[in-house]
């Protein structure tokens, strides 16, 4: 059976969400931030050498990027059985942009919204460089605003492993106070966090700040 290692307060609630919307059966093992540091605990390195989370193991597979879990989970579970496929067809036009926004996520959204919190930590010394991450962070909010439009979802017409890697970049984006100034992206989140199995994953999952 598939173990996923979820940490609270992280990338991995986004793999519990998609979990439950397959209804792949599956085992979870739970691990905390430190309290001051928030940093993920030495155990997870027992797990993968990197000490992160999400990590899944399904028998001799362990995979501890984020992306590449939805996209082996989906592949992997995400047909027959009466569950959703959650993925264009490979080599359709929706499949590429599908693949697209998979990578998007966290190989250029997230960066400049990461930069945002560590540079924060600065406080005074981080100040030039504020305009810049602000610059960037409303440069990938507001082509992410315009590529959703009127879209229900990121992709094609039901939710896709884009929108469950997508959350993430909404949910920290929220998080910082900017995702209002973009109503179709806020929208979406909202639509997201109101999904039954989302609600389940938050349930599972312990508190997730970034829920709010």
């Amino acid at each position: 059976m598939l173990t996923l290692h979820h940490l609270n307060d992280s990338r991995s609630q986004r793999i519990l969400w998609l979990l439950e919307e397959l209804g792949t059966p599956y085992e979870m093992k739970s691990y905390q931030r430190n309290a001051q540091t928030r940093l993920a605990p030495p155990e997870l390195q027992q797990v993968h050498p990197l000490g992160k989370s999400p990590v899944i193991v399904d028998g001799d597979v362990r995979i501890a990027e984020s992306g590449a879990i939805v996209d082996y989970i989906i592949r992997r579970y995400g047909q027959g059985n009466g569950r959703p496929a959650m993925m264009p067809a490979p080599g359709s036009a929706e499949y590429e942009a599908y693949n697209e926004w998979l990578h998007y996520s966290e190989g250029s959204a997230m960066l400049p919204l990461m930069l945002n919190l560590y540079v924060s930590r600065l406080k005074e010394a981080g100040a030039p460089l504020h305009p810049r991450i602000e610059s960037e962070i409303a440069n990938h909010l507001g082509y992410i605003e315009g590529a959703l439009g009127k879209r229900e979802y990121f992709v094609g017409n039901s939710l896709s492993g884009a929108d469950i890697q997508m959350s993430f970049v909404a949910e920290v984006a929220r998080s910082f106070g900017k995702l209002a100034a973009y109503p179709n992206f806020d929208a979406w989140l909202t639509r997201m966090h109101a999904r039954p199995a989302f609600k389940r994953s938050v349930e599972k999952g312990g508190a997730y700040r970034l829920a709010g």
